[in-house]
């Protein structure tokens, strides 16, 4: 490994494709000006090597190299899974 991937964790919010999910990454942004916190949140591709992940659970994601046009994250950990 070269360095320190990257981490970070989300929920996931769709399963359909094969290999892959869907992950909701928040994040809270100071506003400039008026210093309110404010929820940002990123939709990311993430390659679920054995389609461990469903809807609901929440996960660990890994920074890694791009896998296709859109995946550059990896499954690392489920935290949370979803009854």
């Amino acid at each position: 490994m070269r360095g320190k991937a990257k981490t970070r964790e989300g929920v996931v919010t769709s399963d359909k494709m094969d290999k892959t999910v869907v992950v909701v990454v928040e994040r809270l942004v100071q506003h400039v000006k008026y210093k309110k916190h404010l929820k940002r949140r990123t939709k990311v591709k993430v390659h679920d090597e054995h389609n461990r992940c469903a809807i609901g659970d929440r996960v660990l994601i890994a920074e890694t190299r791009p896998l296709s046009r859109d995946k550059r994250w990896t499954v690392r950990a489920i935290l949370e899974k979803v009854a």
